[in-house]
């Protein structure tokens, strides 16, 4: 196996350093935030620092990069105090990586890229149409890091909107029917496969295959087979 060390990573070509690092942290959610300036111009740009931070309340954290040069989205999430994530499906990957191209603060990347803004219950902040899973955050807090000058926003989901047929019984939705994309380093899209979902892990206790609906599979079988079930 190949070996760098820290000082292998300070005499790297700076590209070729961030390509390498940003590829470690493996798969990444790929998602285009919408935003609104003051004058009504919209914006549009492409994040893969989304996280999930609580489910009571509902929040979402993302970093963004140092804001020591003009940053949009930050600016216009300040203004406002409203953005939307919208998951970047297969059909639009090409336009959402187009996106984070350096457009000018006047120009809105929707139009740029060829993606349709789309307002909805009144949020001040354009979703994506074309997205089959998006959600309207509230600001709740920024946080500078100062270990590398970069911007922790975290958001309460406030408005979630999903393709129906996604949701299952239990809560669990199937974004691989969606057909969302990852990312990988800065630049590599990928249609994911699904292995299995597994149930609640607890020590001695075997995991069971569950279907999509969060059923033990296995015992879906049995019951069809058995015919004393359906007496």
């Amino acid at each position: 196996m190949k070996h760098f060390s820290t000082q292998d990573f300070a005499m790297l070509d700076k590209q070729y350093r961030a390509k390498l690092i940003n590829s470690l942290s493996g798969f990444k959610s790929a998602n285009l935030v919408g935003t609104q300036d003051a004058l009504g111009n919209t914006n549009l740009s492409m994040v893969s620092s989304v996280f999930h931070i609580g489910a009571d309340p509902a929040l979402v954290g993302m970093i963004m990069r140092p804001d020591s040069v003009p940053r949009d989205t930050l600016t216009n999430i300040k203004h406002h105090g409203f953005y939307t994530i919208n998951h970047v499906c297969r059909d639009i990957f090409q336009q959402a990586h187009q996106a984070s191209a350096r457009y000018g603060a006047q120009e809105s990347e929707f139009e740029k890229v060829g993606l349709t803004p789309e307002y909805l219950d009144g949020v001040l902040a354009p979703f994506v149409a074309e997205s089959r899973l998006k959600f309207a955050v509230k600001m709740r807090e920024i946080m500078p890091l100062s270990i590398n000058n970069t911007i922790l926003v975290i958001g309460e989901i406030c408005h979630l909107y999903c393709v129906s047929d996604a949701i299952k019984a239990d809560g669990y939705i199937d974004i691989e029917s969606l057909e969302t994309v990852a990312v990988t380093g800065l630049d590599c899209y990928h249609i994911t496969h699904r292995l299995s979902r597994l149930s609640y892990a607890k020590p001695n206790k075997p995991l069971q295959c569950l279907n999509l609906d969060g059923e033990d599979s296995a015992a879906l079988i049995r019951s069809k087979n058995d015919p004393h079930q359906h007496s």
